[in-house]
């Protein structure tokens, strides 16, 4: 059994063991010293961070990974899964790593690794340019890929630690700019080892458990040990995944990490991905003022034309119709003169006579020798007895 002792386990001699005499020492076997070193080591430390230089850095089998975490003349042990190592690691790169210590099974005293940073700015660049050259050639951020950020959003999921100043000024912007927008956050470290896990969770809800129109994920500015986190392999493919349009703001303009390039939309900063998510309430009231005003010059505009054209029209109608009327009047007037012209009185003025038989009046122009005939002038009416007729 075992008995605590200033900080240690020992094993009491047990009564029921006969293979000892009474008070003797039992000793250990193998095994149980090995899980009571362990059993030590979990209580004293759980997990712990460590930070050191890696060397002899090598994949196993395709699915472990072994180094050796050294400064000066220590050295440690340490051994990975593959699949939880989201960072590229070369000999001689600085890590910050959390750890398990274990003595192995073999009597090895080994760090068993749960989270791996690199450390400083020149080892970050480095896994940074190693990994992004090994996603490059996967497609990850191939430029046919990217979406447009939605229009006239109404509901945006935002990533980020909300005490973060780049959130509040995120959130400040978006209320100035245009207002009246849903905003669901995901709080979340922002730096560190636990940070890309705990945003990759954000994702994975967002696009599960949510409506949002677009997710953006936002850090402030920062040293590039503290932007670190955004170098995430595993990150960087959610991100990728992700079914919901996603927009970066991390760090500064000249900051550029795995996640700006394989999100839809890269802003330089927090402030950035607000403006390019919103409208200028301002400048959109200004761009309906000037339509406003460019509508109405254009109306007056195409009133003045159509009333001038009116008039125009209504003159060279009331023209035409004076014309008309003219030429009605002359053919009026002409007629009256033809008319006039075969009045019998008008013929009786130019002296002619109507001759007009006593017989048969109006049924014949045929006269002989004897017939009677009214002879009427413009002022007198004769009668008179036809003597001759001769044939023209």
């Amino acid at each position: 059994m075992f008995e605590g002792f200033d900080g240690w386990l020992r094993i009491k001699d047990d009564p029921a063991d006969s293979d000892h005499d009474a008070g003797e020492e039992r000793p250990y076997r193998v095994s149980e010293l090995i899980n009571h070193c362990n059993f030590i080591l979990e209580r004293e430390f759980d997990d712990v961070l460590v930070e050191g230089e890696v060397a002899s850095f090598k994949v196993n089998q395709g699915k472990w990974v072994f180094f050796d975490l050294k400064e000066e003349d220590f050295s440690l042990n340490c051994f990975m899964p593959l699949n939880q190592l989201h960072v590229a690691l070369t000999d001689g790169m600085k890590i910050r790593a959390r750890v398990l210590p274990k003595v192995t099974k073999w009597g090895k005293f080994s760090l068993t690794v749960r989270q791996v940073l690199p450390v400083g700015e020149g080892n970050i660049k480095k896994s940074f340019e190693l990994l992004k050259k090994k996603l490059t050639a996967e497609g990850l951020f191939d430029p046919a890929k990217k979406r447009p950020l939605p229009a006239n959003l109404s509901k945006i999921g935002v990533i980020s630690s909300t005490n973060a100043a780049g959130y509040l000024d995120f959130l400040k912007i978006l209320d100035n700019r245009w207002g009246g927008l849903e905003i669901k956050t995901v709080n979340t470290q922002v730096q560190g080892l636990s940070a890309p896990e705990q945003i990759v969770r954000a994702l994975e809800y967002l696009n599960q458990h949510s409506d949002v129109e677009v997710i953006a994920i936002l850090r402030g500015g920062g040293s590039a040990d503290d932007l670190a986190a955004f170098n995430d392999e595993k990150l960087a493919h959610a991100i990728a995944a992700s079914r919901i349009p996603v927009i970066t703001g991390i760090g500064h303009e000249i900051d550029e990490s795995l996640a700006d390039l394989a999100a839809d939309v890269r802003a330089s900063t927090p402030s950035n991905a607000a403006e390019r998510l919103t409208p200028d309430r301002s400048a959109a009231l200004y761009r309906i003022r000037n339509n406003l005003a460019n509508t109405r010059r254009y109306l007056l505009d195409q009133i003045t034309q159509t009333s001038q054209q009116l008039s125009e029209t209504l003159r060279a109608a009331k023209q035409l119709i004076l014309q008309k009327l003219t030429l009605a009047e002359q053919h009026v007037a002409s007629t009256k003169k033809v008319l006039a012209s075969f009045n019998p009185e008008e013929v009786l003025r130019r002296g002619y006579a109507i001759l007009v038989s006593e017989h048969s009046p109006g049924q014949s122009t045929e006269y002989s020798p004897g017939d009677v005939v009214k002879i009427t002038t413009l002022s007198q009416t004769l009668t008179a007895e036809i003597q001759n007729v001769q044939k023209r």
